[in-house]
């Protein structure tokens, strides 16, 4: 058996269960060790040999069943592994002697004796096996910090859990380490060997937690649980430790732990740790911990919680049930945790909150730059600004880490006098800040105008005089800038910030996405624009005034190629979010919705005059593109085989329900044998616009969709699942208006289930490893992250199940892949299409229902999960790059599957600066 896995192939091993204890690892001096796995693929268990040659002892600590096999470097073996078990004395042995001249041997000997003498011999023990398997990443000794367990009923009453410095760890000093790659961590054991090495029940960890730059650590514990049977261990994030280094935890463990493993970080740093400790609380005092420690998703006590669930703990407590209350509190607290640990204010304290070390690099690279960076000017428009908003908002625009940049300030004619004060005062203290007075009120397009023309930089930067600039935002911008001189717009992700100085509601935005453009502003803040190209495009254009900005990225981006517009996925700017401003509600601005439908309907114009705009209930933009004259063709393609049910409905819900008559219907029947089947199949041969063609052959969906088409003659091409009703009868004409357009490759549509929840809505790669759909069970109406979940937009790609494009499109990248049988074909023509240069689209103006697979049924035999593992290996080699950044999406939104793909990225991924990305 062999099977690719990251880093080298798999030998086998015999399957027969193995009992813990220790084993003998041999297969040659030709073969290097890295890790033995128990079960199958990403889900096995796994134990670390190390990356070493040669027979190796190793330990299991717990029943492997199914043991899958060894890893080796490399790409074959020249034999089977063996796996011999030994006794404890023959292991000794072997640990002391293999590998190692006299005076190793020594050295382990006396290293063997000395932690037997100070720490018990199942420590030492423990530490001469770590030695043996050669983790290059250990350090130097067997105990290099400790934490003070305090237990009131396991004897002794104190003891210690040692904490030993296993991966990707180097100690710089008495209290302070670095960590050399993103999964740093310690293996905790505990001193005296007892066992269980901690009893279940609620636990309080409080220490110090420093990083040495910033508070971006996101500690976590991973922890296995006596007598559960589990592939990996349970992962317990904890708290992010507070700016002075404060690590305070309270958690559960709901059962004895055999095994516990301290992160303390997720990316190479240094941070400092000390006073680690560790107590199982008492009932009276973990309850009235939790109870104080309810919180809302800002981190603030939620004393409306606390108060409910105190209540109810009384009602419980009053009808004599104790437990039920102790169980009602620990489900609340571990709800609000859950909230404050994966909400936007937990992900800023832990990823985007900077320190004065980040501040002081971020002033160095800022100088550095200026030497012969480009002047940038800020356009600062005023009237009227509150006083303590219009000083944020200008100390924001000071405090830039890169210092080459002028702000151009157009007070239109304010009539509250502190406004003048405030901007005299600054214009004297700093003189990169010009002041214009505008004589009379001509709203905010004219304003900005006034600043525009004061522009010498050589772009210009959009700034509302009430918002904030993050230190590195023109740092951030300058430097794509450098990396691509042909660069003209960039734009970059944004959040809002209340009153108090609490940051909400991020946008993570895409990369360049013209069609959702058309349908929102999500470019918006913060956008730095060629100072040329927004003259020549006309500048800010009244009656615009509430979506002047908006007007402006679509008459600067008609003619741009998408090379040349860049964005940062980071937040570099704060709307200001008060009552009456549109960063607090979308529909405060009445003027504002009515301005942007403007801003589209005049952009069409000038483009497809054809086309109209609507306004949507929630404040964006539908386009209703044309259709040629006379109606493009649309050969609809439905594989199918059996299941005449599944057919019936969705040919008759095609002919009963589509409002579009320029259609013919090709059924390509995978050798259908159920006699109701055939006899339908007949009757639909002999109706018109229907066509039937018999493949016998195993199922391959790409295949038979590539025999259909050609023999199809439609300009349009429909492929469409054979379990797919038509509930809208508007569903071909919307795909088939998007698909004529120019530039425009494949086109999908909102999918549901029966129970209208989102089956479909976009797809997003790397999302579950390769790619899966976006919004997936969640009810159809949800607006989705930026409200992307209800409009028309580019992704990159949509699912096969109902997908248009034009049949020359189809042709010219090939067809479907018949390699990729039955997963993923749609995805790889999807971005086959993207990488002629078409844009895909997903629009949720056509609705269907899908009966997801009905008629093939589940992935569960031998032999389609071995298919599918196949395919998922093409795809990743083929598409790698664009599955792990999926330029429709962003690397702060998270790729895991119980996250919905809407929810925050805990951590980021990183992105290289300066690729473009189409």
């Amino acid at each position: 058996m062999t099977g690719v896995a990251r880093g080298g192939s798999w030998v086998s091993l015999d399957t027969v269960e193995r009992a813990p204890g220790w084993y003998l690892l041999d297969g040659g001096a030709d073969l290097v060790f890295e890790e033995l796995a128990v079960g199958e693929g990403d889900n096995a268990a796994r134990w670390h040999v190390a990356r070493v040659r040669g027979p190796r002892v190793v330990l299991l600590d717990r029943p492997a069943r199914g043991l899958r096999g060894l890893r080796v470097e490399g790409t074959a073996a020249p034999g089977a592994a063996r796996l011999v078990r030994i006794g404890r004395p023959s292991a000794l042995l072997r640990m002391l002697v293999d590998g190692s001249g006299p005076l190793e041997t020594l050295r382990r000997i006396v290293a063997l004796a000395r932690g037997t003498w100070r720490y018990g011999v199942r420590v030492a023990i423990a530490d001469l096996h770590a030695r043996h398997a050669g983790d290059a990443d250990a350090t130097t000794g067997p105990f290099v910090a400790s934490w003070t367990l305090r237990h009131r009923r396991l004897p002794p009453t104190s003891a210690r859990l040692l904490l030993r410095a296993l991966h990707q760890l180097a100690q710089e000093g008495d209290d302070r380490w670095r960590s050399t790659g993103g999964d740093p961590y310690f293996l905790v054991t505990r001193e005296d060997g007892a066992s269980p090495l901690l009893q279940g029940g609620w636990y309080r960890l409080q220490g110090r937690l420093q990083a040495a730059r910033g508070s971006h650590l996101a500690p976590s514990l991973y922890y296995r649980i006596a007598g559960r049977e589990q592939p990996f261990p349970d992962q317990l994030q904890l708290p992010e430790p507070s700016r002075d280094g404060s690590l305070d935890a309270l958690f559960r463990f709901d059962g004895d732990v055999t095994e516990l493993r301290f992160d303390p970080a997720v990316r190479a740093l240094g941070f400092r740790m000390a006073g680690m400790r560790l107590r199982r609380l008492p009932r009276p005092e973990w309850m009235l911990r939790l109870l104080a420690g309810l919180r809302d998703p800002s981190g603030a006590r939620d004393w409306r919680a606390v108060g409910a669930t105190l209540l109810a703990m009384l009602r419980a407590l009053a009808r004599g049930r104790p437990a039920e209350a102790g169980s009602l509190l620990a489900e609340r607290h571990a709800e609000c945790s859950q909230l404050h640990l994966r909400s936007y204010a937990a992900w800023v304290a832990r990823y985007d909150t900077l320190s004065r070390e980040d501040l002081g690099e971020l002033a160095r690279r800022g100088c550095e730059l200026s030497a012969d960076g480009p002047l940038l000017s800020v356009l600062l428009p005023v009237y009227d600004t509150p006083e303590r908003w219009l000083r944020r908002c200008l100390d924001s625009v000071l405090a830039q880490a890169y210092p080459n940049w002028e702000l151009c300030v157009a007070d239109d004619a304010s009539t509250q006098p502190h406004v003048r004060k405030v901007l005299e005062e600054y214009a004297r203290r700093d003189p990169r800040i010009r002041v214009t007075w505008r004589e009379r009120n001509g709203h905010i397009a004219r304003a900005s105008n006034t600043a525009l023309e004061m522009a010498r930089g050589a772009y210009v930067a959009l700034l509302d005089h009430d918002d904030e600039l993050r230190p590195h935002a023109l740092l951030e911008v300058v430097e794509e800038l450098r990396a691509d001189p042909g660069v003209r717009l960039v734009y970059s992700d944004e959040d809002k910030i209340d009153e108090r100085g609490r940051r909400f509601q991020p946008y993570f935005k895409p990369d360049w996405n013209p069609d959702l453009l058309l349908s929102q502003n999500y470019v918006c803040h913060f956008t730095v624009v060629d100072t040329a190209l927004a003259r020549e495009a006309g500048g800010f254009r009244e009656g615009t005034e509430g979506s002047q900005d908006h007007d402006l990225f679509l008459r600067c981006t008609a003619a741009l190629p998408a090379s040349a517009i860049r964005h940062v996925p980071k937040v570099l700017y704060h709307w200001r979010a008060i009552a009456g401003s549109t960063a607090l509600e979308r529909g405060a601005k009445d003027y504002a919705a009515e301005a942007g439908l403007r801003a589209v309907r005049d952009s069409l114009a000038a483009h497809t005059p054809e086309a109209r705009v609507e306004g949507l209930a929630h404040g964006h933009y539908r386009v209703r593109w044309p259709l040629p004259e006379p109606q493009p063709k649309v050969s609809i393609i439905v594989p199918t085989r059996d299941r005449v049910e599944l057919l019936r409905q969705c040919v008759e819900s095609v002919f009963e329900r589509t409002r579009y008559d320029a259609f013919e219907l090709v059924v390509v029947d995978n050798g259908s044998s159920d006699p109701a089947a055939l006899a339908y199949l007949g009757e639909l041969a002999g109706r018109e616009r229907v066509r039937v063609i018999r493949h016998d052959a195993p199922f391959n969906f790409s295949e038979l969709n590539n025999l259909a088409a050609a023999q199809c003659d439609g300009e349009l091409l429909c492929l469409l699942n054979n379990d797919i009703e038509v509930i809208d009868g508007d569903w071909l004409r919307e795909m088939a208006s998007q698909a004529c357009r120019p530039g425009i490759g494949a086109v999908g549509a909102l999918l549901l289930y029966p129970d209208d929840s989102i089956q479909h809505a976009g797809v997003i790669l790397g999302l579950g490893g390769v790619a899966n759909h976006a919004y997936c069970h969640q009810p159809v109406g949800v607006p989705g992250h930026g409200a992307r979940a209800l409009v028309a937009q580019n992704l990159s790609a949509v699912t096969g199940a109902c997908l248009v494009v034009r049949r020359s499109a189809y042709l010219e990248v090939g067809g479907l892949d018949e390699e990729l049988r039955v997963a993923f074909n749609d995805i790889d023509f999807c971005l086959r299409l993207r990488e002629r240069g078409y844009r895909n689209l997903w629009t949720p103006f056509a609705r269907l229902y899908h009966h997801e697979s009905a008629s093939r049924g589940a992935e569960d035999t031998p032999e389609k999960v071995a298919r599918f593992h196949r395919e998922v290996a093409l795809m990743r080699d083929r598409w790698a790059a664009v599955l792990d950044d999926d330029p429709a999406y962003n690397p702060n939104l998270s790729l895991e599957m119980e996250d919905t793909a809407s929810e925050l990225a805990f951590p980021p991924r990183e992105r290289p600066r300066g690729a473009a990305r189409a």
